[in-house]
C-alpha cells in the first residue's frame, strides 16, 4: 500500500504544526521520520493516520482518504510515542477490541506472539512496565496484520533483546507480505540501519525526503593534509559546506556530487587524503545547520 501527502497542512490556533508537506513512501519499505523536537513529526504521523483532520491537502493510501474512512483505516495500525489502553484493559481485552476493528485480526498470531513475549492476557495492562506496555502494542499491531504500520519513537524502552526480536517481526511482514512502515525516532543510528529512505522536518516543514543510499551518496568527509592550506577556490570546487583546520589537516564537510571528488582532489597534490562516508546523525546535524537549528553550548551557573 503506497503512502502519499499532498501540501499537507495542519494548525492548532495560529501554531502551524505541518506546513505543506508533500511525500510518497513505497509500499514494502521503511521511511524514517526525523526532526528536531517540537518539528511537527507527532502530529504528521497522527495525521497519517486519520486521527487528526488536514487543514489542507490529503493523504491518500492507494489514491484513497484515510480520514473517516474505515475500509482505509482497516490496513493502518498506529502506534503512539506513549501506549495507551482503555481504563482497566488487559492484553486480552484488547485483543477482543481489536479483533472487531481489524477485519485481518490473526488470533492464531496473537497467541503464539503473546506466549512469545511472555505477557499474561489476563493481567491488567496498568500494571505493567513501559517496556512491556510497549511489548503488548507491538503484539496487537502486528496480530492485526497491517498494511501499514505508523510508529511514534517506536523502540522507546523496550531493551536491546526485544528491540532486536521487534525488528525481526517488522522485517517478516515487510518481506513476506508488502507491509509498509513509517517511523518516527530520534535514534538516528537505529534509523540509519533500519530504514531505505528518509525525510526531515524542522518548524512544520520538509527540509528534504530521499533515498537513504542517495543521501549518503550526497555527502562525504574529507580529511586532508597539505604542505601549504589552499585558497577559498579549493573549498568552491569541492563543495565544501563546513571545514575545520587543525595545523596542515583541513576536515571537509562535502555535499553535492561526490562522484568525482578523488579526481578533483589530486589535483591540488596533498600530502594524504581520506574520504569517509558521514552518519546520518551527521548528516542530520548539517543539514539542521543550514537552518540555524545547530549545537551552541552554554555554561550554567
Amino acid at each position: 500500500m503506497k503512502l502519499e501527502t499532498r501540501q499537507l497542512d495542519k494548525s492548532f490556533g495560529r501554531k502551524k504544526a505541518v506546513d505543506a508537506v508533500t511525500l510518497t513512501v513505497t509500499s514494502g519499505t521503511i521511511h524514517g521520520l526525523l526532526g528536531s523536537n517540537g518539528a511537527g513529526k507527532t502530529t504528521f504521523m497522527k495525521t497519517l493516520g486519520g486521527i487528526y483532520k488536514p487543514d489542507a491537502g490529503v493523504v491518500l493510501f492507494d489514491d484513497a482518504s484515510i480520514f473517516e474512512n474505515p475500509s482505509v483505516k482497516n490496513d493502518v495500525v498506529f502506534i503512539n510515542d506513549i501506549p495507551y489502553f482503555f481504563n482497566g484493559a488487559t492484553l486480552g481485552s484488547m485483543a477482543t477490541f481489536y479483533k472487531a476493528m481489524y477485519p485481518k485480526w490473526s488470533t492464531k498470531r496473537f497467541k503464539q506472539l503473546s506466549a512469545h513475549f511472555g505477557l499474561e492476557a489476563k493481567k491488567p495492562l496498568s500494571q505493567l512496565s513501559k517496556g512491556m506496555k510497549r511489548q503488548a502494542s507491538f503484539i496487537l499491531a502486528f496480530s492485526a496484520r497491517p498494511k501499514v504500520m505508523l510508529l511514534d519513537e517506536p523502540f522507546d524502552g523496550l531493551d536491546p533483546i526485544i528491540r532486536r526480536q521487534v525488528k525481526n517481526i517488522m522485517m517478516q511482514d515487510i518481506a513476506n507480505h508488502g507491509m509498509t512502515v513509517i517511523a518516527s525516532s530520534h535514534n538516528l543510528r537505529e534509523m540509519e540501519d533500519l530504514c531505505d529512505s528518509v525525510s526531515i522536518m524542522h518548524q512544520g516543514k520538509q527540509l528534504f525526503h530521499r533515498d537513504l543510499n542517495e543521501v549518503k551518496g550526497s555527502h562525504c568527509k574529507l580529511q586532508i593534509a597539505f604542505e601549504n592550506l589552499p585558497d577559498d577556490q579549493f573549498f568552491q570546487e569541492m563543495g565544501v559546506v563546513h571545514h575545520e583546520a587543525k595545523g596542515r589537516v583541513l576536515t571537509c564537510i562535502i555535499k553535492g556530487d561526490i562522484s568525482q571528488i578523488e579526481e578533483k582532489v589530486t589535483k591540488y597534490d596533498p600530502l594524504m587524503y581520506d574520504i569517509l562516508p558521514l552518519s546520518l546523525e551527521e548528516i542530520f546535524a548539517y543539514e539542521m545547520g543550514d537552518k540555524g537549528y545547530e549545537i551552541s553550548n552554554i555554561i550554567v551557573e
